[in-house]
């Protein structure tokens, strides 16, 4: 038997209390539809690329009210929420780009650090230096959940296989990869890799996505996918407008592919091969 989820395409902007409210709505919306699990992008309380300005808003994740607000809905309405990622405040005062699992009780089951530092050169306004005031996380996260065990992962992480690699190894039915995915980027780029690492790690991927154009002048790709096993599209919200979408993850469907095609079963350790 499926279960049914709900995933948030949102439009973040530079408030957090309104990102908060929105995120309020996608929940109670997702309730209301029957669902079991909440989906909602990177920087879903706040998107803001002028970092002067972000910082009074970018605090420790005991002070933060995106997510004391995330948590007392998911206790109120019993659904678990995945929060895709918030910058909270570091003790060491650096910033962290953290996923939030919380559960149908309103705990923090699990949290996770985004690994890899998206530092590039795309030109113009699609320049980024994430590393200049972000730490990159250290820990493979996963955790069980009303769809099986959920891997963790953010954006950027997508480019590096051993991640997925490592969450395969760990038997993740379903792998979380929200992010706020550049326009070129995804066009280049999102769909195919979303679809490879469901076809690698013979599991479901939800990648909840930030879309359109925001107040701080970026713009994003959307298209928030849900991907089967077998690299299938079960859902794609397109690339223009914010919503809440519902999906079906069922476990049979990861039996099926891993019985067939047991690819992570076959997987041996690679050699050392010398150096160019």
């Amino acid at each position: 038997m499926s279960t049914r989820i709900a995933i948030a395409q949102m439009t973040t902007g530079i408030e957090p209390a309104a990102n908060a409210a929105a995120l309020v709505d996608a929940a109670r919306t997702a309730s209301e539809g029957g669902a079991a699990m909440l989906f909602t992008p990177e920087m879903s309380g706040l998107l803001d690329r002028d970092r002067k300005r972000a910082a009074s808003h970018i605090v420790a994740e005991s002070e933060d009210r995106t997510l004391a607000a995330m948590r007392d809905e998911a206790a109120r309405l019993g659904l678990w929420i995945a929060l895709g990622s918030l910058a909270v405040r570091r003790p060491d005062g650096r910033y962290a780009n953290r996923s939030f699992l919380i559960d149908g009780s309103g705990e923090i089951a699990a949290r996770y650090d985004k690994l890899h530092m998206f530092d590039v050169e795309l030109g113009g306004d699609d320049d980024w230096r994430e590393s200049n005031a972000y730490a990159p996380g250290d820990a493979v996260v996963t955790a069980d959940t009303p769809i099986g065990r959920l891997g963790l992962a953010v954006c950027y992480d997508i480019r590096f296989p051993a991640l997925f690699e490592a969450l395969g190894r760990a038997g993740c039915d379903a792998i979380a990869i929200p992010a706020a995915f550049t326009v070129p980027t995804g066009k280049a780029h999102w769909h195919l890799l979303q679809r490879a690492r469901a076809v690698e790690a013979s599991a479901f991927v939800i990648a909840a996505a930030q879309v359109g154009r925001h107040a701080d002048g970026r713009a994003t790709y959307g298209h928030s996918l849900v991907i089967d096993p077998w690299g299938e599209t079960l859902l794609d919200m397109g690339g223009e407008q914010e919503g809440v979408a519902f999906a079906g993850i069922d476990p049979a469907r990861i039996a099926e592919i891993r019985a067939k095609l047991p690819s992570l079963a076959n997987r041996r350790p690679m050699p050392d091969f010398p150096a160019p």
